[in-house]
């Protein structure tokens, strides 16, 4: 069981889950907003997410089979705790279940064709381990936007069949803090990508791979990612000032909990020069990841007027 929680990376899809389950709960629901989904249909679509996930996960080690014995010898787990066929086959398993909850929750808000959503995902998850994380940049910012999706699909699904004339413009304007969250949620994890391809960069060179850090050179993907690091740092920081300067405690955690930690991230990489270096930068994207989405939770604070 270990092994296989390993392999799906249970972490992510937790966090995944948090996100979902913090969106519907934590800011839809504490303001009466008009949703379409009951507690047995937001739990497939959030199992669905998790399920095409955990599949993505999956075959992105099979493929990274070669590299991961340089980059990560010591976390391997296809072909050491469990064997190819297997991976393969739950690979299999859990698309399908995700695709299959993925239907059935398109069929019950009445927007069948919602489904295809969860098929070009599951594909496109597929592309990416096999073809796409080779390419130039091209894998990383798949791989962000299909994060950032995670957030929205919770919206497309529970906001948007809602709509109607009376309530259009506030469905429309908490829609519209959604894709705020998943700009968040893209830049970060983009960010992440490409300091996850530095610190792997021995494995991804010996598998003949084109990350930003091989075609540039290790030096000039560093700086690329230092000059990247401003950009959410600027932009919470215009956000805090715009929208949160009536509210201290929103103003105090923000402070606190995303904006020294982005300050502390870009110092960390303009210093980062070891393998060592950049995973400590890639747990602490995670964390400032994290943080950021538990704001969603001061939404009651930041809209009382």
């Amino acid at each position: 069981m270990t092994s296989f929680l390993n392999l799906i990376r249970w972490k992510n899809l937790l966090m995944i889950a948090l996100v979902q389950i913090l969106i519907k709960y934590g800011l839809l629901l504490p303001f009466g907003i008009s949703t379409s989904l009951n507690v047995l249909e937001f739990s497939l679509l959030v199992f669905s997410t998790l399920c095409i996930a955990a599949g993505g996960n999956i075959i992105n080690d099979i493929y990274d089979i070669d590299t991961d014995v340089i980059n990560k010898p010591d976390k391997i787990v296809i072909g050491k705790l469990i064997s190819e066929k297997t991976a393969y086959n739950l690979f299999i398993i859990l698309n399908v279940l995700g695709v299959g909850l993925g239907f059935f929750v398109s069929y019950a808000v009445g927007k069948s064709e919602l489904f295809s959503i969860f098929v070009v995902v599951s594909a496109l998850l597929y592309v990416y381990a096999s073809y796409l994380k080779q390419m130039f940049l091209i894998g990383n910012i798949i791989i962000s936007a299909l994060v950032a999706l995670s957030i929205i699909i919770v919206g497309i699904f529970e906001l948007i069949p809602a709509i109607t004339t009376q309530n259009q413009g506030i469905q429309l304007a908490f829609f519209r803090i959604l894709l705020d969250y998943a700009l968040f949620a893209f830049i970060i994890n983009l960010i992440r990508e490409i300091t996850k391809d530095i610190e792997d960069f021995d494995g991804d060179y010996k598998s003949g791979m084109h990350t930003l850090p091989i075609v540039i050179g290790k030096e000039k993907a560093s700086k690329v990612l230092f000059l990247l690091s401003f950009i959410p740092l600027g932009t919470v920081i215009y956000y805090v000032n715009s929208n949160l300067y009536k509210q201290p405690i929103a103003v105090i955690y923000f402070l606190i909990f995303i904006i020294a930690p982005l300050i502390y991230l870009s110092i960390l990489i303009f210093n980062a020069k070891t393998k060592k270096d950049f995973h400590v930068i890639s747990n602490l994207l995670k964390l400032v990841m994290l943080f950021g989405m538990l704001s969603i939770l001061l939404y009651k604070i930041i809209l009382i007027p």
